[in-house]
């Protein structure tokens, strides 16, 4: 009798430790360390250079959870190596708004002329910085860079106005996979 089984299989890249401890996945390089606790069910396995994950029994619902964890382990090996990144333009035509960053939070100040500003949290280990009218997201994590990226977008969300009129905002102008720079 033949067991169901599903497995995926990836190169470790030079330069990237890939260490298991029980089901915490850890991958280091360039100084970067990313570590996420895999799924139960999830058989991870490290050898010759490789690794290998897989699933036995699996239903859709395990499959479609199996997929989202071989992404994952992609995304954290090229994360380590190259990064990722998200840039935001600043689009104001009735208040002139200004952003900065302090303390682990964009401050979005003068937003449709709200007296107090607003704030959006940035994920740990993700840099923003302010260059004018555009923010860059970069950082190893893509679910960090992609989080902080839609904080500030929901920061400026309009509310109890005539959204055609009032399209002011931060909005996601590029995402780059890996950091190209």
């Amino acid at each position: 009798m033949v067991i169901p089984e599903v497995s995926r299989e990836y190169e470790i890249p030079e330069g990237v430790e890939v260490k298991l401890d029980k089901q915490v996945l850890t991958v280091s390089g360039n100084d970067i360390v990313l570590s996420r606790k895999l799924s139960r069910g999830i058989l991870p396995r490290i050898k010759d250079g490789k690794i290998t994950i897989s699933m036995q029994f699996p239903s859709t619902r395990k499959v479609a959870i199996f997929g989202m964890q071989a992404s994952m382990i992609e995304n954290m090996i090229t994360g380590v190596q190259r990064g990722f990144s998200a840039r935001l333009k600043v689009i104001s035509s009735h208040f002139p708004i200004t952003t900065e960053v302090r303390e682990g939070v964009v401050l979005i100040n003068n937003f449709l002329g709200e007296r107090y500003p607003r704030k959006a949290k940035i994920y740990p280990g993700v840099e923003v910085s302010v260059e004018g009218e555009l923010l860059t997201v970069k950082g190893p994590d893509r679910d960090g860079v992609a989080q902080t990226a839609a904080n500030i977008e929901q920061g400026t969300i309009v509310r109890n106005r005539d959204r055609r009129i009032f399209q002011d905002g931060i909005y996601l102008i590029e995402k780059t996979s890996p950091m190209e720079e």
